[in-house]
């Protein structure tokens, strides 16, 4: 059984920041990419940032230089930093982890349950 467990969404004011962080456990061996996705209604999930295990970063072209993501690979916990919060920036945000659960398991991917992010004044 593994889980992904989100937290650190809300409503916050355009230009404002907020820290959304997603923690791993159950049984896990070890753990690829981790990364953040969003969902508007009406739209196909996207992606927002992926981090590799050994930090390599990607961004949505619309987060770059706004957006950081990071992860702690000890605590098996990605973060992902928003400066600069644009109504746009407005879903619920998931996050995902590409992981191996024993050395003779297939890597699969695990989703966190979301997170309302909600940019407005």
């Amino acid at each position: 059984q593994v889980r992904l467990v989100e937290s650190g969404g809300g409503l916050v004011q355009p230009g404002g920041s907020l820290r959304l962080s997603c923690a791993a456990s159950g049984s896990i061996f070890s753990i690829n990419t981790m990364g953040w996705y969003r969902q508007t209604p009406g739209k196909q999930r996207e992606l927002v940032a992926v981090i590799s295990s050994g930090g390599n970063t990607n961004y949505a072209d619309s987060v770059k230089g706004r957006f950081t993501i990071s992860r702690d690979n000890a605590k098996n916990t990605v973060y992902l930093q928003m400066n600069s919060l644009e109504p746009e920036d407005t879903a619920v945000y998931y996050c995902n982890a590409n992981l191996r659960r024993g050395q003779w398991f297939s890597t699969m991917d695990y989703w966190g349950q979301g997170t309302q992010v909600t940019v407005s004044s």
